[in-house]
């Protein structure tokens, strides 16, 4: 079976862990990254951070300067971690982990952090150094171990968009959103579903060392800096479409998506869904969560999202294409619901040149 081994060298604690060379600690500039992990942690949620961290390291510095971070894999009880791909990573310790001041602690997610929310001696250690930490921050579901940790309470967080309600429900004195990729609130972050963890460890080594470092590292591993997008885990039609668990409105919305540049109001779509516009507007928001205008919107934005990636057409043609009538319409929509202007997206995700 395939293993990746944390420095486990003793307290000395001087082997780089994952994918850092082991490189001594030569100064007292660089920051100690602590990843908390568990049997059935997602690989990608602590190998991710891990490989930006590590990174950072080989950005060039300063003759003579100390790596820019350390990285360590911690465990309740230390040795060999078994993820969710079957991968074995090699971790110390929590103990022999705290031996030494943290700077940044970061609890990974997976689905095995249900088997261990009622382990006492993870929580209280979680909780009794996070205090001492300059930064703490879960990956995906590690936010339901820093919730039951006490960490949370008040905060505004996020996590993988299909554990959302689980992690509100079950901690009602936390606010969870499902749309950033990634939050901070003062000392404490928060990234959503497993790559989001590199986003956050990025914006980490932003606030550590400046923009060029943060960008050598996001060159090196062929990934934005910053995603555009408004910064968002996953297609808002997505989201809608997931709650309508019966599938009421399945055929309405494949129906809306042939026929976006159609007047769909609320009487047209009700028509279409053989309900009254007053109970389609009722069950349709109970169903999706969202209204039916903003619903179409939402679609008519995904759309226009597809031909901005895959074509050339004109802003304006897009709009009419899609059905947000004109080029100030379709701005003002990818605004609200992307974050950035039609042109800073094709900017970006475009695929075709001009």
């Amino acid at each position: 079976m395939a293993a990746l081994h944390a420095g486990r060298d003793g307290i000395n604690d001087n082997i780089m862990s994952v994918s850092a060379k082991a490189t001594p600690i030569t100064g007292s500039d660089t920051r100690r990254v602590v990843i908390v992990v568990y049997p059935g942690v997602t690989l990608l949620d602590a190998a991710g951070p891990s490989q930006v961290f590590s990174s950072a390291n080989e950005v060039p510095g300063s003759p003579g300067e100390a790596p820019r971070y350390r990285v360590v894999l911690a465990s309740p009880d230390g040795g060999e971690i078994r993820t969710d791909t079957g991968i074995t990573l090699g971790t110390l310790p929590l103990r022999q982990a705290s031996a030494r001041p943290i700077d940044t602690l970061i609890v990974a997610g997976g689905f095995g952090v249900f088997d261990v929310l009622e382990e006492k001696t993870l929580t209280r250690w979680i909780a009794s150094r996070h205090k001492a930490c300059r930064r703490v921050a879960t990956t995906c579901m590690g936010a339901f171990l820093a919730a039951e940790a006490g960490l949370l309470t008040g905060q505004t967080v996020t996590t993988h968009w299909r554990r959302v309600e689980e992690l509100q429900a079950r901690y009602p004195d936390i606010r969870v959103q499902c749309d950033p990729l990634f939050t901070r609130n003062g000392k404490m972050w928060s990234s959503a579903g497993v790559t989001a963890g590199i986003d956050l460890a990025l914006a980490m080594v932003e606030e550590d060392h400046g923009h060029h470092v943060a960008m050598q590292v996001a060159q090196s591993l062929v990934v934005f800096l910053k995603r555009p997008g408004g910064q968002s885990q996953f297609s808002n039609v997505l989201a809608a479409q997931k709650d309508d668990s019966g599938g009421t409105f399945s055929d309405l919305h494949a129906w809306i998506a042939g026929n976006l540049q159609a007047d769909l109001i609320v009487e047209t779509l009700a028509r279409h869904a053989g309900m009254s516009p007053r109970t389609f507007a009722r069950l349709y928001k109970e169903r999706t969560g969202i209204t039916p205008a903003k619903s179409v919107e939402m679609m008519r934005v995904d759309a226009a999202k597809q031909l901005l990636e895959q074509t050339t057409l004109a802003p304006a043609e897009v709009a009419l294409r899609t059905g947000l009538v004109d080029e100030q319409r379709l701005r003002r929509a990818f605004l609200r619901h992307v974050g950035v202007s039609p042109h800073e997206y094709r900017r970006t995700f475009g695929t075709q040149s001009g």
